[in-house]
């Protein structure tokens, strides 16, 4: 992975910090088994629960907000180019209030995790079905508590 481009259009909550971010997600990437050896471009887009509604219709048709849309290019061989954008997230940090006060894991913890949760769809987990959700919430515990351990997720999604 070459660059990470990141847009924060969620004023409820502050932006991820800039420094340490990329580092982040290149290592997310690798964790997740992502192609982190060839040249591709990761674009990040954070949003609030009226846009991720109104996205995840158009997008994905379903209604309701989500904490992760993932649109991966890396499935079709002409999907991608070299240095082209080959993974997009749109990420609500909305729902990571939600959910890391009911999980008690806490908002950047949740943050981190929907990008995970993200990369690991683009590397071919599903969660649809109860099978593939076990494996695919086991390798979230995997790379989440190799992150835990490198990154300081606060400082990188900090609260208000």
């Amino acid at each position: 992975m070459d660059k990470v481009y990141r847009r924060w259009r969620n004023p409820r909550h502050p932006a991820a910090a800039r420094e340490g971010f990329s580092a982040f997600c290149r290592r997310a990437a690798e964790l997740a088994g992502l192609p982190c050896d060839r040249s591709w471009m990761l674009d990040l887009d954070f949003v609030g629960d009226r846009e991720m509604t109104r996205l995840n219709r158009e997008i994905v048709g379903h209604e309701g907000t989500t904490d992760v849309i993932t649109m991966s290019y890396f499935d079709e061989p002409d999907g991608w180019f070299e240095g082209d954008v080959a993974l997009e997230l749109i990420v609500n940090p909305d729902a990571a209030v939600r959910e890391g006060a009911k999980r008690g894991t806490g908002y950047a913890y949740e943050t981190a995790l929907y990008v995970v949760h993200g990369m690991l769809h683009a590397s071919g987990e599903d969660d649809l079905s109860p099978k593939p959700r076990r494996r695919m919430r086991r390798r979230e515990h995997e790379v989440m508590s190799v992150l835990v351990r490198e990154f300081d997720l606060n400082r990188l999604f900090p609260e208000r």
